[in-house]
């Protein structure tokens, strides 16, 4: 049975009173919007992977994930161990969207495009909301600001990961949460689950704030599938998939004897050290405050407490990918937050609420002159220098379709027509046709690649090919 609460409002139907009608204008806005992102996007990754300047081994890993599944196999991620299936890392089927394309253009480019594809069009989602409740000017504001923002910057610019396929997802199921169309909300909401194991208690909140706001049958619906998703990802799938056993992120998260007092001190957890503090306050503050008008920045919570827990300091901070999901929230929640703002409230808040678009607009520009966008106006963000003449130089003497053991340096580069290994998770059972070494990627300080090959390597013996430039090649001799 329907009741009225679970019925979905028409269109438009909470837009503020000086709202105006979509024109031709504001119909093609969002896509500008969008558009102008993408280019800015794939400038800045494939700039990157131009340079031959990727900055972990993540592309690797996702790469030959879809590389598996491109060929109607299973995700075999050699980079994390020889015959390594990456279910037993993470729960991230919704990968194989990419194989078909990765199956036409095998390059670490087609992830990257692909990548600026899905965070533009979660810009489209944004903007046509913001464009529907708040006005065609400030909509444009608000949209070109979450196109530009701090952690959508530091994901681009971090070249490729799996949570870009959740944007589109979260803006969706946040427009519909607006519009209060419980259904779409789940609809949009449910497919978290299979990007990523801990996304799941993403969209168990979600269905807490639709049950909360009225949507009682979707809600709970949705809260309850996604912690059954959850429990049976961490607990069954990976674990059956992990040499080990078990699923890997549950120390960094504090699970285990001492999991009661670590919630006993989850405040404290959640401003210590300063840097998560900082953190905390930009999250904010990119929205004017006015995202803590709207239920729907809870949303955000999960993927704050679980990185804020963890002891793994690269999660606290604002670099990486770890706040792109936040963001799509965020600006979802300051889309309704103004809205709800000016419709109710004391008079200066709905002053504030009209001019906020402003505000966030001036706090997105401050703020993209101090994150990664800054160097697109930089000539150095698209020459590669000497280092990428010799990098050219030994990628070109490794010949298709040979095993390689390297470190982070080249990886990247290298995955797409070889059998790659990663220094530290190869093993004496992997006889590699070369080893790779990059001197910046140890300190300056690199051991000497034929002596370090045949260490990793007992049983085969190697010689020296090329050594210019930081870089190290030795072949397998026989």
């Amino acid at each position: 049975m329907t009741t009225t609460e679970d019925a979905p409002a028409p269109a438009g139907a909470h837009a503020y009173p000086g709202a105006t009608r979509a024109g031709a204008a504001s119909r093609l806005a969002p896509y500008a919007v969008g558009g102008a992102a993408l280019v800015v996007y794939c400038t800045m990754s494939l700039a990157r992977l131009h340079r031959l300047a990727s900055q972990s081994w993540d592309v690797a890993i996702f790469e030959q994930a879809i590389r598996g599944y491109a060929h109607l196999s299973a995700p075999i991620v050699d980079v994390e161990g020889p015959g390594y299936n990456f279910f037993g890392d993470h729960f991230s089927p919704a990968l194989a969207v990419f194989a078909p394309f990765y199956r036409l253009f095998p390059s670490a480019a087609t992830l990257l495009v692909g990548q600026a594809l899905l965070i533009a069009a979660s810009v489209v989602v944004v903007t046509r909301l913001a464009l529907r409740r708040v006005g065609t000017a400030a909509g444009v504001v608000i949209g070109a600001s979450y196109a530009v923002s701090w952690g959508v910057q530091s994901a681009v610019n971090f070249d490729f990961h799996e949570v870009a396929l959740a944007t589109p997802l979260l803006a969706l199921a946040g427009a519909a949460f607006v519009e209060r169309d419980w259904r779409r909300v789940v609809l949009f909401a449910a497919p978290l689950v299979l990007v990523k194991e801990d996304l799941a208690l993403t969209a168990a909140t979600i269905g807490l704030v639709v049950a909360l706001a009225g949507g009682r049958r979707y809600g709970v619906g949705l809260l309850l599938g996604s912690i059954g998703a959850f429990l049976v990802e961490t607990l069954v799938v990976i674990p059956a998939y992990n040499p080990e056993g078990v699923y890997n992120y549950w120390p960094q998260a504090g699970a285990g004897p001492g999991l009661l007092g670590r919630l006993w001190g989850l405040p404290h957890e959640m401003v210590s050290p300063t840097v998560k503090v900082s953190t905390l306050l930009l999250v904010v503050a990119v929205s004017a405050l006015l995202a803590l008008r709207s239920p729907w920045l809870l949303v955000a919570v999960p993927n704050l407490v679980i990185r804020f827990v963890s002891d793994n300091q690269n999660y606290w901070s604002t670099d990486w990918h770890y706040s792109l999901t936040t963001m799509t929230v965020v600006f979802v929640a300051l889309v309704d937050g103004i809205a709800r703002a000016r419709r109710r409230g004391p008079d200066w808040l709905r002053r504030y609420a009209v001019h906020a678009p402003a505000a966030v607009g001036a706090v997105a520009l401050v703020l993209c002159m101090q994150f990664p966008f800054r160097t697109l106006l930089q000539p150095s963000t698209y020459a590669g220098g000497p280092r990428a003449t010799h990098a050219q130089q030994v990628l070109a003497m490794i010949p298709d379709g040979t095993s390689v053991v390297t470190d982070i340096g080249l990886i990247t580069p290298l995955v797409a027509g070889h059998t790659v290994y990663w220094v530290g998770r190869t093993n004496a059972s992997v006889t590699a046709d070369y080893v790779l070494l990059d001197d910046s990627t140890w300190g300056g300080q690199p051991p000497a690649v034929v002596s370090y090959a045949e260490q990793l390597q007992p049983a085969a013996t190697y010689r020296l090919v090329y050594d210019a430039g930081g870089f190290q090649l030795a072949q397998r001799v026989g």
